[in-house]
């Protein structure tokens, strides 16, 4: 037996599109397969702008560089969650301010506001954790008040809503992701989303090596990045995003049946007003999570602990963290267990059957 904790599952589409894109003669970062799958993104989540990128964390730095955010400024971040959603304000040469979680395992709002006010970051990145979305209510009305842009890591969390409005979509920007693992994977790609037209030129502008228009030559005033997506992974995408609705359906139906073969551990919760993807199943156990994880490993099963907190980690160490620690309790009892949308019933009664025996 080998289950994965999240592959990627085709839509059948996918080589009938990639053939088209290699008929079109587009392979390099522009094509009509990226155009489609912006739209496809913008029609999707209700966002004004979309770019494609080659991932999530591209989208992160451009918007952090597109905001003039640099050396001397903080950022606050959550602090539960995985170095791509802090590491950009590192290339950015800021300083991260690290916010804890609260019940319901995503960003805490009080933390929050203790660090707007203390410390007047320029901007926060929210991420919303395992597909499922923060406070945005809370969170959005904290940046407005304290003059912070907003910037949501909805790289989990594409098709989650709060308050029927998509993750991605509350912020100056958002972004997805499309790695491997992800509910939507077109193997590694990303997509920036934002709802300032100029700010989103100037982000596309970046992420094409900011070449100056309107010259025969490579003309430069400034630096830039090879961030684009290729018409052929775009391709992928559209495929995807046509199923995408299918598989957030299947990932809330996976996370049911595990919820009714281990009715006493606890889940991760869905905030009031929210519907999230659960991207990925995780939950808390009363004993050491290691040891369900090496049962389930020993049985070619992949599971995986919860996100390290960055205020543990060694590269955070010198950054202020704001909360009381409900990232670190989580840490040490929870794992993330096999939630592809290829998993039948049968199959999550067997891992919860492993689970049950060393509980």
């Amino acid at each position: 037996m080998k289950i994965y904790l999240s592959p990627p599952h085709p839509s059948g589409k996918e080589l009938r599109y990639i053939q088209e894109a290699f008929a079109s003669g587009y392979i390099a970062p522009v094509g009509p397969f990226v155009d489609r799958f912006e739209e496809a993104v913008r029609s999707y989540t209700g966002a004004p702008h979309a770019l494609a990128l080659c991932n999530a964390t591209a989208g992160l730095h451009l918007a952090l560089r597109t905001l003039g955010i640099g050396e001397g400024d903080k950022v606050a971040v959550s602090s539960f969650t995985f170095i791509a959603s802090l590491a950009p304000i590192l290339y950015q040469k800021a300083t991260p301010l690290l916010i804890d979680c609260d019940a319901s395992w995503q960003m805490d709002p009080e933390a929050l506001e203790m660090a707007l006010t203390k410390e007047r970051p320029k901007a926060v990145i929210v991420t919303h954790l395992y597909g499922q979305s923060a406070d945005m209510a809370a969170i959005a009305k904290l940046c407005q008040k304290y003059g912070a842009h907003l910037i949501e890591d909805a790289a989990e969390s594409l098709g989650a809503t709060y308050d029927s409005k998509q993750t991605g979509t509350f912020g100056i920007f958002g972004v997805y992701s499309f790695n491997g693992n992800k509910i939507l994977s077109t193997s590694g790609g990303g997509m920036l989303v934002g709802n300032d037209a100029k700010l989103m030129q100037q982000a596309q502008f970046l992420s094409q090596q900011a070449k100056e228009p309107g010259v025969p030559w490579y003309e430069h005033t400034t630096y830039g990045y090879n961030y684009r997506l290729s018409n052929i992974l775009a391709a992928i995408g559209v495929a995807q995003m046509e199923v995408l609705d299918e598989r957030i359906a299947q990932k809330r139906q996976i996370f049911r049946w595990y919820q009714e073969e281990l009715p006493d551990l606890t889940f991760m919760p869905e905030l009031p007003g929210s519907r999230g993807n659960r991207w990925l199943t995780t939950t808390l156990f009363p004993t050491d999570p290691l040891a369900i994880y090496e049962a389930l490993q020993s049985e070619g099963i992949e599971s995986r602990p919860l996100w390290k907190p960055m205020h543990l980690q060694p590269l955070c160490k010198e950054f202020r963290f704001y909360g009381s620690g409900v990232s670190e309790r989580l840490f040490a009892q929870g794992l993330c267990l096999p939630s592809g949308t290829q998993l039948e019933r049968e199959d999550v009664a067997t891992i919860c059957a492993i689970i049950r025996e060393k509980l």
